[in-house]
Formats: structure tokens, C-alpha cells, sequence
């Protein structure tokens, strides 16, 4: 840390085609530049699984509909949508406005063409091609066999096999974002470095691993409330910093607009102890703080093939660590403690005052020890928790903690590609692992239990099973009604808590910063980067 002080004291045309009017650019370029650690290796919206991929995708394509501020459905191509009664039929009408990113293969005078709904057919389809191996084939799971049809250009119709409530919400991830045939097919496999989408920026250089600059799509459809153009920015330029505490460095010095969430390397630096901002940096720096879709957890193996741990076992190591101190002291208060189920704070299903749940309470804890057979954990041999580098300190904090109420704990420490495999294949008994919701709805985080997704086919790492559950978790996927479904999520939520197949650690928390001098700049609990809006001053 001491070296991170030194080094801050060192470096203290066919616009006319629409109705929208175009701001007067100020003098010079305005371009909002931010680091991506984790890398970039696409620009192909099919494969865009990731954060670092969807932000980048997120520029450069639109697709029918997108997630706003709050996270529900808001029209893009589609103007407008309506669902059949039975659930099963989304019929969309498209926007006459849209067209893509200009580009040589579109042969016309004008070098791009408009959008039209077999657009959108062409693009879901190439999601179901194998030949091009999406990872985003599981989104239309249900879908009816031939369910796409675009009865003329400007309708989209979708046909379920069942109903499906999230369905929607699906229909807005990076994977649905539509693609012209014409270039895709001219590229083949480079698609993925010459992108051609309808977004608010489109390419303009991409040096991998290095530099990525996208410039403003002059033909963008969209205006704001005041009928300007969209987007206000020239340009969105990209490094590749690998290593987060010179980012921050880069952040800090002005070189960089943005930065995203917080790192060990550099929090106490920017946050105090219960994650303000410090006053030194609260003059040229704003802070922005939402909650975070994401549940960090540890979860047992239970696959009865294994050498599980009993039931009272696991409910103790919940009650035998005191997850308040555990936020204050180690995340400086960034996230909510998990003392819930494992719906995170944010979504529709997350109950604050729900009856279910631990909270630090070391005497049930030794109570539950001595009733499972290891007073005191007498007997208990010592278990093994499999985790990374990056999540050390909270371990050896619930290690030590756990330690005084008999349950000896050894770390396993993991590079992330190893401990992702040993859970995918059941080769560890207790695991750290988090889970980041696909789409805003619980669902996404029940799926975690259904005893049809064990893994390493699907996401249920810990070989939960229960009749109950499983009864529950069918009803809940045709259930359209959301007051009832919401019921059966908590219902869903509270059923598996109980029996602690997982120990909740905490619902994360989403930080932004930005300079003083950027504003309108937008995001929600998925953690989107919506660059429209934003503005900057020289």
C-alpha cells in the first residue's frame, strides 16, 4: 500500500432521414475512455457471455428490446410488443428507423440498409446453428421447434413450447442483438473483428490486447427527451490493462473517465472503512452504488455418491461466522451480508424481512455440532474448502472464525479455471463459487437447485435434489402471474435454505466512478454500461 501512496503523490448523411436534430459538437474529440482487465476476444454479439463482452457488444448492437435503469423491458427495434393470453405468442413491431452501420458490402449508394423482422429471424436462427457453437443456445430453450417467423417487415413474432415468464428479459441479453447476413456470411468466423451492427458506435480500430476504439454512429435512431441525436460522445476508446492497481492509477490521473467496482489492491485507497468515498478524492471523483445481481457463495457437494456433510453440519458453518464484520472489515461495507436465501438484494423475489436465512449465532452453531454427533466438533474431521487467490482473505476469516466452535477448515487454493472444473465435475467438496444472474429474474438463481441441472451438463454444483423443490420449481416457469410467482421464488428460496446446500457470503454491490466532468451515464443491477446518454466536458 505504501507504494500505491507514492505513486498517487507522484501522478496527483442520412441524418437528414430522420426527425432528430443533431447537437452542435464542442471543439475537440469527445472520447470516454475506460480499462477492460479481463480482455476482449470478440465483438460478435453470439458470443458475448461475459462482462468485459457484453459492455463492448452493448455499443455496437441493439436488439429488440433492452433492460432500463430498473430493470424492466423498454422497446429499441421493437416499438411496441404484446404476449398472447396463453403466454406462448410475443408478437414485436419494429421501427422503420433503423439501419446498420455503414459497411462496403451493403451494395447501395448509401452503403448500409434498413432493418427488417428477417433480420431478426436470420440472427435467432444463427443462435441455433451448431455450426456456429453460440453459448447462448440455451436462451431459447423454449422455444418452439420453427418459432421464429416474421410475417412482414416490420413484425417479429416469437412462439413458445411453453410459457415463460423471464422470457423477455432473455430477449434483451447481447445475444439477441440483430446482425446483417450479408456481412456475417462475407466473414465467416472474422465477424468477430469486423463487427457491423445498428448501435450507438460502431468499429473503428481494434489492436487486441492492446487499444479498441468504436466512433459515434452518426445514423443512430434513437433521440433523447429533447429530440438531440443520440449518442453525445465521439468516440469510446478501450485499453487492456491487465494489471487492476495501475488502472486505477491510469483512473486517478485522468486518463481513464470510468472505473468499475473495487479491488483489494487500491480500496482502502479511494473508500473508508464503511465504503464512502474519502474526502480527498470527493471533490474530482463521483461515486455511484446499486445493488449488484450477483451472489457470492460456498456450496457443498452433496452428490450422495460423495462423502457429503451432514445436514446440521452445514447449517452450523452458517450460524458459525459473523458475516456484518466479515463486510465491514474485509469489503469495507461493499455488498449486503448474506444472511438471506440466495435471491440477491434487487430482484422481485429478494425479501428483506423474510424468516429464513443465518445470521451470526455461534451457540446454535456448537448446538447443531453436538446434535450431528461432534460436540464441541469432536470427531468432525477437518474439511476442505476449495477456493481462488482473489476470495483468500474472506476464507481465512471464516476459517478462523469457525475454528472457534470446533470446525477445522483447510484452504485449497485454486487458480479460477481449476476450481471452475472441480465444481463442474464434483472434484471438491466444498467450493467457493458466485453466481451472476443471466437475466433479471429468480428463476435464473433457483435454477441453481432444479435436480435436472446438475452439473456438469447445468448449474447446479452442489447435486441439490428434492421432490419438493423440483414440484415448485415446474410451477413456478409457467406461472405468468407475477405476485404469484414472486410467492413461489420465496417459497422456492426459503425450501432450499433450509436445507443448506450453499453459505450465502453476500449480495454484491455495483461502484462506478467517473471524473466530475462525465455525466449521464447509465446502468442497473446487471451491471449494463450505457454509453448513450453520456456527456463530457472539456
Amino acid at each position: 500500500m505504501s507504494n500505491l501512496k507514492s505513486l498517487l503523490a507522484l501522478f496527483l448523411s442520412l441524418s437528414l432521414l430522420f426527425s432528430c436534430h443533431r447537437s452542435n459538437p464542442a471543439d475537440g474529440k469527445k472520447i470516454f475512455r475506460y480499462n477492460e482487465v479481463a480482455g476482449i476476444a470478440t465483438l460478435d454479439p453470439a458470443f458475448a457471455k461475459d462482462q468485459a463482452l457484453i459492455w463492448a457488444t452493448s455499443q455496437l448492437y441493439n436488439g429488440l428490446i433492452r433492460l432500463d435503469t430498473n430493470l424492466n423491458p423498454e422497446p429499441c427495434i421493437a416499438k411496441s410488443w404484446s404476449v398472447s393470453n396463453d403466454g406462448l405468442t410475443y408478437t414485436f413491431l419494429l421501427r422503420n428507423d433503423v439501419y446498420f452501420h455503414r459497411n462496403a458490402l451493403f451494395l447501395n449508394p448509401d452503403s448500409t440498409r434498413r432493418v427488417v423482422a428477417s433480420d431478426f429471424i436470420y440472427s435467432f436462427n444463427r443462435i441455433l446453428d451448431p455450426k456456429v457453437a453460440s453459448p447462448g443456445l440455451w436462451i431459447f430453450a423454449h422455444v418452439d421447434s420453427n418459432g421464429f417467423q416474421a410475417p412482414n417487415d416490420s413484425t417479429v413474432t416469437i412462439r413458445l413450447k411453453e410459457p415463460f415468464a423471464p422470457m423477455l428479459s432473455l430477449l434483451a441479453m447481447p445475444y439477441c442483438s440483430v446482425v446483417p447476413h450479408e456481412v456475417v456470411e462475407h466473414f465467416g468466423t472474422d465477424f468477430r473483428s469486423h463487427p457491423c451492427g445498428t448501435g450507438p458506435f460502431q468499429f473503428q480500430y481494434w489492436k487486441e490486447g492492446v487499444k479498441l476504439v468504436l466512433r459515434r454512429n452518426d445514423n443512430y435512431f434513437e433521440c433523447d427527451s429533447d429530440g438531440a441525436r443520440l449518442p453525445f460522445l465521439d468516440a469510446v476508446a478501450i485499453t487492456f490493462i491487465v494489471d487492476k492497481q495501475a488502472s486505477f492509477l491510469e483512473f486517478i490521473k485522468g486518463n481513464l473517465d470510468f472505473l468499475n467496482s473495487i479491488d483489494a489492491s487500491y480500496k482502502d485507497e479511494i473508500l473508508t472503512r464503511t465504503g464512502q468515498l474519502k474526502p480527498k478524492y470527493a471533490a474530482s471523483i463521483d461515486m455511484v452504488s446499486i445493488p449488484f445481481l450477483n451472489t457470492e457463495y460456498l456450496g457443498f457437494n452433496l452428490d450422495p455418491n460423495g462423502n457429503p456433510l451432514p445436514l446440521k453440519v452445514r447449517q452450523a458453518i452458517n450460524f458459525g461466522f459473523d458475516r456484518v464484520k466479515m463486510m465491514k472489515y474485509l469489503r469495507n461495507n461493499i455488498g449486503i451480508p448474506g444472511t438471506k436465501g440466495m435471491i440477491p438484494c434487487g430482484l422481485p423475489g429478494f425479501d428483506s424481512s423474510a424468516s429464513y436465512g443465518y445470521n451470526y449465532n455461534p451457540d446454535r452453531a456448537r448446538k447443531l455440532l453436538a446434535e450431528a454427533g461432534f460436540p464441541d466438533g469432536k470427531g468432525l474431521p477437518t474439511i476442505s474448502l476449495a477456493t481462488t487467490a482473489s476470495y483468500l482473505d474472506l476464507c481465512k476469516y471464516i476459517q478462523q472464525q469457525l475454528a472457534l466452535i470446533g470446525i477445522n477448515i483447510n484452504l485449497d487454493v485454486n487458480p479460477p479455471a481449476a476450481l471452475r472444473e472441480q465444481m463442474a465435475h464434483g472434484k471438491s467438496d466444498w467450493f467457493r463459487g458466485s453466481w451472476i444472474a443471466d437475466y433479471p429474474d429468480a428463476e435464473n438463481y433457483m435454477t441453481l437447485f432444479f435436480s435436472d441441472n446438475f452439473s456438469p451438463s447445468g448449474p447446479n454444483y452442489t447435486h441439490f435434489s428434492s421432490p419438493q423443490f423440483d414440484k415448485l420449481y415446474r410451477a413456478s416457469l409457467s406461472e405468468t402471474n407475477d405476485a404469484k410467482r414472486i410467492a413461489l421464488y420465496r417459497a422456492l428460496d426459503s425450501l432450499a435454505t433450509s436445507q443448506a446446500p450453499v453459505v450465502v457470503l453476500y449480495y454484491d454491490q455495483i461502484l462506478h466512478f467517473t471524473h466530475k466532468n462525465i455525466s449521464g451515464l447509465r446502468t442497473n443491477a446487471m451491471n449494463a454500461l450505457d454509453l448513450r446518454f453520456v456527456k463530457k466536458q472539456q
